[in-house]
């Protein structure tokens, strides 16, 4: 970076942008040579739209989202409601299916996302284009059974869970997708992994735009680390993909649509054992969501045990609880009030929009009738 040069000043500053969204990026050296040739590269998030919104996909994904766009990238959602549909998600049912995809899209509205800078494209449109299918078979053609049956973890499944052969068209499609989006970058989360390799891999061999994958944290659930049943070859990454926060596990997971009540109650069940950092559920959700949304963390206690204290970044939080300065219970209780304050104004929102309340109600019928 030469001083005064501005545009390389920019470049720096989209660079480290885009490098703090991904825990793993493959390459940093093409993501470098990427914006340098491209001021605005194309990104693409897609997802399963499956259930009510957790901290997550309701939280953490449109931090992720606002800070590429500031990086001057242009987003793409991929609502995958075919995917959710082979995935036998909502009980299989496409209708409730979309449903959901209607609401996740209001979520992130809610979450301060502007969805006019966001181009929304669902699976089921392309679905009725048969170019889109063209690029599935050519993806099938040079993909082995072997190497489409290790990607099936992208689906939250090991290969010895596939039942059915529809779901060997999940990679495929997966992969596609890619190509079909034209994008520049693979914004998803660690556990897709296997299928960016893949459309990697698929483009040099068809010589194909190769993207870059971008991927990033799995904020882990309230029962902190789990062991990994085998979904990679890095055990730190399938330790990282079988702790997650799953909707699927609702006892581990906290929602935007939980009450101040829920909140403080699930925080005080979570796995946070005294000075332990790894693992610990929520020094995980103050590091990767309460200090990208605010400035600090207030705990407020009583004078005899130490008085109220302000933490104004990850790092002092952390060593005063590895030092024993701060207590579990403070702590959960800290982190408690700040993820209300940061979640209620989507719950606010579901609460007072007509529009986006019956939302809400379609898909939590849904759910409670499966």
């Amino acid at each position: 970076m030469h001083v005064g040069d501005g545009h390389s000043v920019d470049l720096e500053d989209r660079f480290n942008k885009i490098r703090g969204v991904g825990e793993e990026i493959i390459t940093e050296s093409e993501l470098r040579a990427l914006l340098e040739t491209t001021p605005h590269p194309t990104a693409y998030d897609g997802f399963e739209p499956s259930g009510l919104a957790h901290l997550p996909f309701g939280v953490l994904r449109p931090i992720l989202i606002n800070d590429l766009l500031d990086a001057g990238v242009r987003m793409k959602l991929w609502i995958a409601d075919w995917f959710a549909w082979v995935n036998n998600k909502m009980g299989g049912d496409l209708q409730a299916i979309q449903s959901v995809g209607r609401y996740f899209v209001e979520v992130w509205r809610a979450a301060g996302v502007d969805m006019g800078k966001v181009e929304v494209l669902w699976t089921s449109e392309a679905a009725e284009n048969e170019e889109y299918w063209r690029k599935v078979i050519t993806v099938a053609q040079n993909s082995t059974l072997a190497r489409t049956q290790r990607a099936i973890t992208i689906m939250g499944r090991t290969a010895k869970d596939l039942v059915q052969t529809a779901q060997l068209l999940y990679p495929m499609m997966q992969v596609a997708d890619v190509f079909w989006l034209d994008v520049d970058i693979c914004q998803l989360g660690l556990d897709q992994r296997r299928a960016d390799v893949l459309s990697r891999e698929v483009a040099v061999k068809l010589k194909w735009k190769k993207p870059v994958a971008v991927h990033h944290h799995m904020l882990i659930g309230l029962q902190g680390m789990k062991s990994p049943e085998g979904y990679d070859e890095n055990r730190s990454v399938d330790t990282e993909i079988a702790s997650k926060m799953s909707k699927s596990r609702p006892e581990t997971s906290i929602f935007v649509h939980d009450t101040p009540e829920e909140i403080a109650r699930k925080l005080n069940s979570a796995y946070c054992p005294p000075k332990v950092l790894k693992g610990n559920a929520p020094i995980e959700y103050s590091r990767h969501i309460v200090f990208r949304k605010q400035r600090s963390i207030r705990i407020e206690r009583a004078e005899k045990y130490g008085g109220t204290v302000e933490y104004f970044s990850p790092e002092e939080l952390e060593t005063a609880y590895a030092e024993g300065r701060l207590h579990p219970a403070d702590l959960k209780r800290g982190v408690a009030d700040s993820l209300d304050q940061i979640v209620s104004p989507i719950r606010r929102h579901f609460e007072t929009d007509p529009s986006a309340r019956r939302l809400y109600e379609t898909v939590r019928s849904a759910e409670k009738s499966r």
